[in-house]
C-alpha cells in the first residue's frame, strides 16, 4: 500500500511538472519564428505568410490543442520538431544526453563515496581537527555557487598555470576512440567535474556526520557497549547500518541539485551537454526543444526522488509501517 500511495503522489508531481514544461517557455516574450527568420524577411512578411509559418509548426493552433498533442506526444515519444535545429528534438537531445551522463555520473560517484567517507569519519573524531576542517570545508563549499567555483577553476587551472583546457567536452582535431581523444576528454572533464564535485560532496558531507553522530548517541549503542562489543562493531554493524538510510536518501534527493548544478556548470565551460542546449533553446524560442529538455530534467529529478522512496522502505522495514 505504500508503495502505491508514493507512485500516486509522483503521478500528481509528473502533470503539474508537464504543464509548467508546456506553459513556461511560451510566457517568455517573442515567437520561434521571430528568431528564426532574418529581421528584413520579418519586416516584409506579409500576415498571410506569417500564419504560413506559424501553422507549419502548429504554433496557430490553440493552446488547449497545443497541450494536448504536447501529452499525448510525451506518451507517444514524440516531442515534436526542434525549430532551431530541424530535426526531432529526441535527436537532439539524445545527441548531447551522454555528455551530461558523464559529467553527472562522475561528480555523483566521486561526491558520494568522499563525502560519505569524510562524514563518516568527522563523526568518529568528532571535536578532532578532521572533524573541524571538515566543518569548515562545508561551510565554505556549500555557501559558495557552482558557477563561482568554475571560475575560480578556470582562473587558477587554465588562464595562469595553462594545465587545463577550459571549453569544449573533446578535442576537435583528434579521432573519436583514439587515445588522443580519450585523453582530451578526460582533461576536460577534470574541472567541471571537479566544480559540480564540491558542490555536492560538502551536502552529503554533512548528512553522513550528522546522521552518525545521531545514531552513536542512541540507546542501543549504550546497551551494546554495555554487552562488551568492541568499538569497531558498534561503529560499523550498528551506528553505520543506521546512518546508511539518511545517507542514501541524500544521494539520491542530490541528484536534484547535480541536475541543476550541471546546467549551470556546462553554460561556464562551455560544455555541449543539455545545459548548452537550453541557453540555445531559450535563445531561439525553441518550444519543442525547451519542452523536451525540461521534461528530461524534471523526470530525472522526479524519478530519484521516487527511487529514494521506494528504496527507503527495502533499507529500514520499519518505514513500511508509514
Amino acid at each position: 500500500m505504500v508503495y502505491l500511495r508514493i507512485v500516486l503522489q509522483y503521478a500528481a508531481v509528473l502533470a503539474v511538472a508537464l504543464s509548467l514544461n508546456f506553459a513556461l517557455p511560451r510566457i517568455a516574450p517573442g515567437e520561434p519564428i521571430d528568431f528564426l527568420l532574418p529581421e528584413d524577411v520579418l519586416v516584409n512578411m506579409s500576415p498571410e505568410e506569417h500564419a504560413q509559418v506559424m501553422r507549419e509548426f502548429g504554433l496557430d493552433l490553440p493552446l488547449g490543442t497545443q497541450f494536448s498533442n504536447y501529452v499525448s506526444g510525451v506518451f507517444s515519444g514524440d516531442l515534436g520538431t526542434s525549430v532551431s535545429f530541424g530535426m526531432p528534438v529526441w535527436d537532439v537531445v539524445l545527441s548531447r544526453l551522454p555528455w551530461t551522463l558523464l559529467l553527472m555520473g562522475w561528480a555523483l560517484a566521486i561526491s558520494a563515496i568522499v563525502g560519505s567517507v569524510l562524514g563518516v569519519a568527522a563523526a568518529r573524531l568528532k571535536g578532532g581537527k578532521l572533524d573541524i576542517m571538515s566543518l569548515v570545508g562545508v561551510m565554505f563549499l556549500g555557501s559558495a555557487p557552482p558557477f563561482w567555483i568554475a571560475m575560480l577553476l578556470i582562473t587558477l587551472f587554465s588562464a595562469h598555470l595553462g594545465w587545463l583546457p577550459s571549453y569544449g567536452a573533446a578535442p576537435l582535431t583528434a579521432m573519436p576512440g583514439s587515445w588522443e581523444w580519450v585523453s582530451g576528454v578526460a582533461l576536460r572533464l577534470i574541472m567541471p567535474v571537479t566544480a559540480l564535485t564540491l558542490f555536492q560532496t560538502a551536502n552529503i558531507l554533512l548528512t553522513a556526520r550528522s546522521a552518525m553522530t545521531i545514531a552513536l548517541g542512541q540507546d542501543y549503542i549504550t546497551f551494546a557497549r554495555a554487552k562488551g562489543a568492541s568499538e569497531n562493531r558498534i561503529f560499523t554493524a550498528h551506528a553505520f547500518r543506521n546512518a546508511c538510510l539518511p545517507i542514501y536518501t541524500n544521494i539520491m534527493i542530490g541528484i536534484g541539485n547535480l541536475v541543476g548544478g550541471a546546467l549551470v556548470i556546462e553554460t561556464v565551460f562551455s560544455y555541449p551537454g543539455i545545459g548548452s542546449l537550453i541557453v540555445e533553446g531559450v535563445g531561439a524560442r525553441d518550444y519543442n526543444l525547451l519542452q523536451g529538455v525540461f521534461l528530461l530534467a524534471t523526470m530525472s529529478v522526479v524519478l530519484a526522488n521516487l527511487a529514494a522512496d521506494l528504496g527507503y522502505p527495502l533499507l529500514d522495514p520499519r518505514a513500511r509501517q508509514a
